[in-house]
């Protein structure tokens, strides 16, 4: 299934705590390494604000659990998405059923 990850630095504490949090999720992120079973398709980054999105697929959502839970001075969210080709199709059967119904 496919998925949009939107993620976004947590933002509390002092300039210094927030800034100790950049580096060491800049650690973090040095020694990651994409997970088993996760295929990302774009791995991307706001410009001038701390965050981004990950459009991936995964069969098993437990495993991408495991790699947000590692990030915990991140939030994150989850949402799961379709091409449009598919929405479309998947619309057009609803509204044939829905028409269909006296």
């Amino acid at each position: 299934m496919k998925y949009v990850l939107t993620w976004k630095k947590k933002r509390h504490g002092t300039t210094a705590e927030y800034e100790a949090g950049q580096r060491r999720i800049l650690e973090l992120m040095r020694a990651w390494r994409r997970p088993e079973g996760v295929t990302i398709r774009e791995f991307l980054v706001k410009v001038g604000e701390p965050g981004g999105y990950v459009i991936f697929e995964a069969d098993d959502l437990a495993e991408v659990h495991r790699e947000t839970a590692a990030f915990s001075l991140l939030n994150f969210h989850i949402d799961p998405v379709i091409d449009v080709e598919e929405a479309l199709a998947a619309i057009g059967l609803a509204i044939e059923w829905r028409d269909s119904v006296v």
